[in-house]
């Protein structure tokens, strides 16, 4: 059983950063792609940012593109967001959620079957 532990959330003020990272143990497989999501109160859940374990390039959505990093260290098992120029909107929980991929990464939630319990990112002056 895949398990995501999520860390790194907390209060910053617009501009700021902050830098998320999931610990995933329990692979049964070299071929994961693991995202980042976030869920705004009353808004749907909503896809960040993703990569592959081992294959292909990072995605981005657009509100988040040329702020956000995601990154990976194979050998901790561990998938980093880095969070720059933070604003009151990207506020929300966020989590990181990995599936079984040979290749690349997709940005709906939908097509990830493990999630971890998400953190909490508040963006206020």
């Amino acid at each position: 059983q895949l398990q995501l532990v999520e860390s790194g959330g907390g209060l910053v003020q617009p501009g700021g950063s902050l830098r998320l990272s999931c610990a995933a143990s329990g692979f049964t497989s070299d071929y994961y792609a693991i995202g980042w999501f976030r869920q705004a109160p009353g808004k749907e859940r909503e896809g960040v940012s993703c990569i592959n374990h081992n294959r292909g390039s990072p995605n981005y959505a657009d509100s988040v593109q040329g702020r956000f990093t995601i990154s990976r260290d194979n050998a901790k098992n561990a998938v980093y967001l880095q969070m720059n120029s933070l604003k009151p909107e990207d506020t929300g929980v966020y989590y990181c959620a990995a599936v079984r991929l040979f290749w690349g990464c997709v940005l709906s939630p939908r097509n990830y079957d493990s999630w971890g319990q998400g953190t909490q990112v508040t963006v206020s002056a």
